[in-house]
């Protein structure tokens, strides 16, 4: 099992031990840590970038309970400086972090995330309608994440029982194991630029500028 430091941790530079270096089917290699600051792709969120050493980290994956990084070369077992790419990862955390304030102002109209998908360029919430569901505006949705950023919520992180939960202030969490900002007003301006329904259910795309 890979001890997942993200999960507590801003950090993007530290320590970690090769645990296993493994050739891939396609020529690369699977490095496996102890414990890793980089986020694996899931939950709605790509990847982090960076470095182990000199390797060029080229995507994170889980394989069961372990977190493995995908480099173009082998690497010596035994201890390791590991980089993040620290632009790229306050970009995700900024998507997804927004992503989390649209679904909550959705359930404000009665509506109840299902689906989040948090990538650049393609983030969209699906929301699932509840009983009394009422389709709002773009805009109203954003009037009401522009009060919370303006609030300058901080990131609270919980775990407990092994259930992360990841809420800002005083507004509800979210079970999550995604990268956050941590200060609202870090997330930057928010754009939804479509809000539709298809097959009952209400689909908000947005985006941020990089």
């Amino acid at each position: 099992m890979t001890e997942r430091l993200y999960y507590t941790s801003d950090a993007t530079q530290g320590q970690a031990n090769i645990m296993s270096c493994l050739a891939e089917p396609d020529g690369r290699y699977a490095i496996t840590l102890d414990r890793t600051l980089f986020h694996p792709q899931g939950g709605g969120q790509p990847s982090d970038a960076g470095w182990i050493g000199d390797a060029a980290v080229q995507s994170v994956i889980t394989r069961g309970d372990a977190v493995v990084h995908i480099v173009d070369q082998a690497l010596p077992l035994g201890e390791a400086l590991l980089r993040i790419d620290a632009a790229a990862r306050q970009y995700h955390a900024r998507l997804h972090s927004a992503g989390h304030l649209i679904g909550m102002a959705g359930e404000r109209y009665g509506w109840q995330p299902v689906k989040a998908h948090h990538w650049p360029g393609e983030g969209r919430i699906t929301f699932a309608p509840g009983e009394s569901a009422v389709l709002p505006a773009a805009e109203a949705l954003l009037a009401i994440i522009s009060a919370w950023q303006g609030e300058d919520l901080p990131r609270r992180i919980t775990c407990e029982s092994g259930l992360r939960q990841v809420g800002f202030g005083e507004l509800p969490a979210y079970p999550c194991g995604g990268t956050h900002v941590a200060r609202l007003s870090e997330i930057g301006d928010v754009t939804i630029t479509q809000l539709k329904l298809k097959k009952g259910q209400m689909i908000v795309h947005y985006s941020l500028v990089p």
